[in-house]
């Protein structure tokens, strides 16, 4: 793992933008199309605000959610709605979005069909992943219900999950599927977060701090 700290957010989110759009750029060019994981939530905006005006063959670039909870794309805590309007618009939106929302009633019922799309932009170039205080990562929360399942070597593409701190279902990627990315990154604000990841790193079971069981070749962007 390598932390690497910033002097101020602003400076970060510009640099990990242009991080993200040199390695994309680096995967098409040893292949015809290249997948890019992000993470939802109101965090990386300012990450996605500087990607979708980058100069990138982006009509050859898959992005997919890392998570999403299961709500209509209408619901303001819908990841696809947020991805939309902030990454998939000026020049990233010739881009091809893989969906994590099917429009049924839960997430199993659409999961095959999801899994299929998901498997056909494996591996992942670059994934950005963001942490909670309590060290979840996309939907891999501490007590969910299929957090081992989730964390296994053999685990799927996607799971559906369900856990205290989740408000409504969700469905997520597993553990190996961010492990296959050819570069990972995780994106941290605050002194809170810092002490939560030493925290992750310190702790015994990855099913108590799930962000550890990524943590492997990550580079950290971290500002206070």
């Amino acid at each position: 793992m390598k932390l690497v700290e910033y002097a101020d957010r602003d400076m970060m989110m510009l640099d990990l933008a242009d991080k993200i759009a040199s390695e994309l750029a680096r995967a098409l060019d040893g292949t015809d199309r290249a997948s890019l994981a992000v993470p939802g939530g109101t965090t990386p905006g300012p990450v996605f605000d500087a990607l979708s005006g980058v100069d990138l063959d982006w009509a050859r670039v898959d992005v997919m959610l890392t998570d999403e909870r299961w709500v209509p794309e209408d619901n303001p805590r819908s990841n696809t709605g947020l991805l939309k309007s902030r990454l998939l618009v000026d020049k990233a939106a010739a881009a091809r979005l893989i969906p994590l929302y099917g429009g049924t009633a839960t997430p199993e019922e659409s999961l095959d069909a999801l899994c299929d799309g998901v498997d056909g932009a494996l591996p992942l170039a670059v994934v950005l992943l963001g942490m909670g205080k309590d060290m979840h990562t996309a939907s891999l929360f501490p007590g969910a219900d299929r957090l081992s399942e989730g964390l296994a070597p053999k685990a799927p593409v996607l799971l559906p999950m369900r856990a205290p701190g989740a408000d409504e279902p969700r469905i997520t990627l597993t553990a190996p599927v961010l492990n296959g990315a050819m570069s990972k990154h995780l994106l941290i604000m605050g002194e809170g977060k810092r002490n939560a990841l030493a925290a992750a790193i310190d702790a015994e079971d990855a099913l108590d701090a799930p962000i550890k069981a990524v943590l492997a070749d990550m580079t950290v962007h971290w500002a206070a």
